[in-house]
């Protein structure tokens, strides 16, 4: 299957926005993984004087999660999708919250940083070049500061392969097919195979100069399938692999 790039895909989520949100709520512990990744960052006294961006916000999921983790912190969310972003604006959010509609392509010169920490939910799989986004990364990340993607990246086993799969097939590309957007749930589908999986991520962030880098499962059903990964920009250069438990709330 081709996969769906750029524009294309924008488009796509722009269409799907209306029902992301319904759709992702029936998935378990959705919204409990995220807020577990963002907690993983273990950033200080609620976030309070730091500068945090959200890295492909979609309709604020995520950013609720940001939130959630570091309460007193000031937040920037960013989005290739303006239709998810509109989903993202109608929900009430703090002063300190903003949401601008830019591409991860085009942070480094549209954005106010560096940043204290950098957090990125279900993006590298659809950008067309993930080693160009962690670069960027770099860029609007101050020295030292913290880094986490919450990614659908397989273990590696069969076993987690077929599981994905036949969650697609059987529940995930119908879903979408009853809302209209069949095309975008293939797109998850066949882009989590096409993917990195969790040990490749974690060496393509080395790779990237991402330091401290190491790899946490999710809980429940995603074991295996979606996984924290966190790192620093700079600092120690120790990689590692956490425990199930390890830092998470």
């Amino acid at each position: 299957m081709s996969l769906l790039r750029d524009h294309d895909l924008a488009r796509a989520f722009d269409h799907a926005c209306h029902t992301y949100d319904y759709l992702t709520s029936l998935n378990p512990g959705y919204r409990t993984d995220l807020l577990r990744s963002a907690r993983r960052l273990g950033l200080p006294d609620d976030g309070a004087g730091l500068h945090l961006l959200d890295l492909g916000c979609g309709t604020g999921a995520s950013t609720r999660a940001l939130l959630r983790a570091a309460p007193r912190a000031r937040i920037t969310a960013v989005d290739a999708s303006a239709g998810m972003l509109r989903r993202a604006l109608a929900k009430p959010w703090p002063a300190r919250v903003r949401f601008l509609h830019l591409t991860a392509e085009e942070l480094a010169t549209a954005v106010e940083g560096p940043f204290d920490a950098v957090f990125a939910a279900y993006l590298f799989r659809n950008v067309t070049d993930p080693d160009a986004v962690l670069k960027t990364v770099r860029t609007v990340l101050r020295p030292g500061g913290r880094f986490a993607a919450h990614e659908y990246s397989l273990s590696g086993s069969r076993v987690h392969r077929a599981l994905w799969s036949a969650v697609c097939r059987g529940l995930v590309v119908p879903a979408g097919t009853v809302t209209g957007d069949r095309a975008l749930y293939r797109h998850l589908w066949h882009s989590v195979l096409a993917f990195d999986t969790a040990p490749a991520f974690a060496a393509r962030l080395t790779r990237a100069g991402l330091t401290s880098v190491r790899v946490a499962p999710v809980a429940g059903w995603q074991t295996g399938i979606v996984h924290t990964f966190l790192a620093r920009n700079g600092g120690s250069t120790t990689t590692g692999k956490t425990t199930p438990g390890e830092n998470a709330q």
